[in-house]
């Protein structure tokens, strides 16, 4: 038997773009192997180290993966006066990620996006499709006319009240099975919730959601997206529904639909052992891997 490779270091760095931007980057993996940018969502005090360490951790020995604090995150720059709405922000942020690729020197990567992050890797491919080689999108909106869902609401209005249990009701909201996790909710509350409280992170938070256009896709749009795509999502997500996954999955002729099953809306958590699997055999070239008791893999 084979012994399983031990999980790779995260390292981080700041990385200075045009026009005084900064971006925080977190990295595994050496540079010389297949690169893969990890796009966070938009939940208040999220970062790149927060939504992709144990991913990182898990495929650091077969890529190069990346995952910066989107513009407006974590420790990257917060723009004063922050953009307002979705579509503003994302024609701020999804350019600076390119400049980012540009200054690291990739001239290509795989896109693994969550959330908000799958939404902003669709627009990169528009804007750079020559840059992007295979796509995940993990619970990503995008899909016109969906209506914000109660636990959406929940994330998107936190600064109404945001207090440690507010954090930690929003946490439960994003898994299935809330018990597994015992006191870890608790925990990544307290730690997310410091990080939420800086009065740069509110502004950029609120401005993300402030009024403006949203990001949506077309039928048309996605039908143009030729890169080989997976759509993974969980089925009892309860932050993004599920049907947007199908409707992205309709859309993009060259894509897979992985639902699983007992999973909400963190399956990089949830089911981390499982995802980091599935993605690695997609972008290795294997295709994703047989479903199991816990899941549900629909073409």
């Amino acid at each position: 038997m084979t012994a399983a490779a031990p999980p790779a270091t995260v390292r981080q760095s700041d990385v200075a773009l045009s026009a005084g931007y900064r971006i925080r980057v977190y990295e595994a993996g050496e540079p010389d192997l297949p690169a893969v940018l990890l796009l966070h969502g938009s939940g208040p005090g999220v970062s790149g180290r927060s939504n992709w360490q144990g991913v990182m951790a898990r495929l650091g020995d077969r890529f190069h993966c990346i995952a910066p604090d989107i513009v407006g995150f974590g420790n990257s720059t917060h723009p004063e006066p922050a953009p307002q709405g979705f579509l503003a922000n994302a024609e701020l942020r999804v350019p600076k990620l390119i400049e980012l690729l540009d200054v690291l020197d990739v001239p290509a990567v795989s896109l693994v996006g969550n959330s908000m992050g799958g939404m902003y890797s669709l627009r990169l491919i528009q804007l750079a499709p020559g840059r992007v080689e295979k796509l995940v999108l993990m619970g990503s909106g995008g899909m016109p006319g969906l209506a914000p869902t109660p636990d959406l609401i929940k994330l998107i209005t936190f600064y109404d009240g945001p207090t440690r249990e507010a954090m930690a009701s929003l946490f439960r909201a994003f898994v299935y099975d809330v018990d597994s996790f015992g006191a870890d909710i608790d925990a990544i509350a307290g730690e997310r919730l410091e990080i939420a409280l800086r009065p740069d992170v509110r502004r950029s938070h609120l401005g993300t959601f402030g009024p403006g256009e949203m990001l949506t896709f077309s039928p048309g749009e996605l039908a143009a997206v030729a890169q080989p795509t997976l759509v993974i999502q969980g089925r009892e997500d309860r932050i993004v529904p599920l049907e947007a996954s199908y409707y992205l999955h309709r859309h993009i002729s060259n894509s897979d639909l992985y639902v699983m099953a007992r999973c909400g809306h963190w399956s990089q958590f949830e089911q981390a052992e499982r995802f980091s699997k599935v993605i690695a055999d997609f972008l290795a070239g294997r295709g994703s891997c047989a479903p199991t008791a816990n899941e549900t893999r629909q073409e």
